[in-house]
Parts: structure tokens; sequence; C-alpha cells
């Protein structure tokens, strides 16, 4: 089975100031933290400023795809990026998880992954990211992902499994410097 590491990068970080993307290294390090994590390949799905943002990976080993809609939300950026992966499964992360690393996202991928499975990664019981998607969900994510809601109504009607990473990292977003 193949998982593709989906991360979604593409909003303006209005509370940041600027585009999370462009915050730092925290794109590139996301990128080689799902790598390194054993994703066999990453999407990433850009949108505010995506040119500047695409210039931070040059050399970097993904694929990028830029959400027009991204002012929508999250949702948006979510179904354009899910529209393009070409894998059995795909590990949905975001750019704003600077602690985040390749140990949690290996335990996440730890069990395998089939076209059905519904994983995520939880802290101290606390669902987060990333959250592993088959394929076998990606119509209904698609479909019901809207605003910067994304995949949380889908999960929340579903059984998922969930991997406790509390251990690891803490899980949070980081919304300003």
């Amino acid at each position: 089975m193949t998982v593709r590491g989906l991360l979604l990068a593409a909003g303006a970080g209005s509370r940041m100031g600027v585009p999370k993307a462009l915050v730092d290294d925290w794109l590139v390090r996301a990128v080689r933290t799902l790598r390194d994590g054993g994703c066999d390949g990453v999407t990433v799905v850009l949108g505010a400023d995506a040119a500047l943002a695409a210039e931070l990976l040059e050399g970097v080993e993904a694929d990028v795809v830029v959400a027009a809609d991204w002012a929508d939300g999250m949702g948006a950026s979510l179904r354009v990026g899910l529209a393009g992966l070409d894998a059995d499964a795909a590990l949905v992360s975001l750019v704003d998880l600077p602690d985040l690393d390749a140990e949690v996202v290996r335990r996440v991928l730890g069990a395998g992954a089939a076209a059905a499975t519904l994983r995520r990664a939880t802290y101290d019981g606390r669902p987060g990211h990333p959250v592993l998607i088959g394929r076998d969900h990606w119509a209904g994510v698609s479909e019901i992902a809207m605003g910067d809601r994304g995949a949380r109504d889908y999960l929340a009607a579903r059984d998922v499994e969930t991997v406790e990473c509390g251990d690891l990292a803490t899980g949070m977003d980081v919304d300003s410097r």
C-alpha cells in the first residue's frame, strides 16, 4: 500500500500576520518530517503567496498543488489535495505544527494502511494531526470538507482508530510568533 503525505499549507495566516508556509523553516521541515516518517511521497497544497512558498521548496522532494479557492478554508485545500493524489491512503498534516516529528508520523503509520483506514494521532487524548485517511474515504471527506473544518465532521461520525502521541509532541498548532 502506498501512503502519500498531504501537507496543507495554503492559508493566509491571518492571526500570524503572514502565511504560515513562509514562517521560518516550517514548510521544508514539515515536508521532511512526512518523508522521514515513512510517507512514500509528499504533496504540498499551497494558496496564499503560493509562488513565494513554492520557491522555498526548490530542491525539496515534494509535489506542489495550488488551491485556487484557498481563502474558503482548510476544507478547500483538503479537497484539492485529495483530488490530485495517486495513493492508497493520505497522511494529512498541517504546516503549523512545529513540534511534530518523524516519530509521530511513524507511529501513526505503524499499523499499516489500507484503502479503508481511518487513523489519527491524539495528544493526551485530544485528537490532532496527522490523520491517515484511506482512499475509500476520500470522496466522503471531500463532500463534507467545508470552511476551516476539513475532515473533522467526517471523522466525528465514524469509528476512527486513535494513536496516542502525547509522549512525543503536543500536537498544538501555532498561531503567533
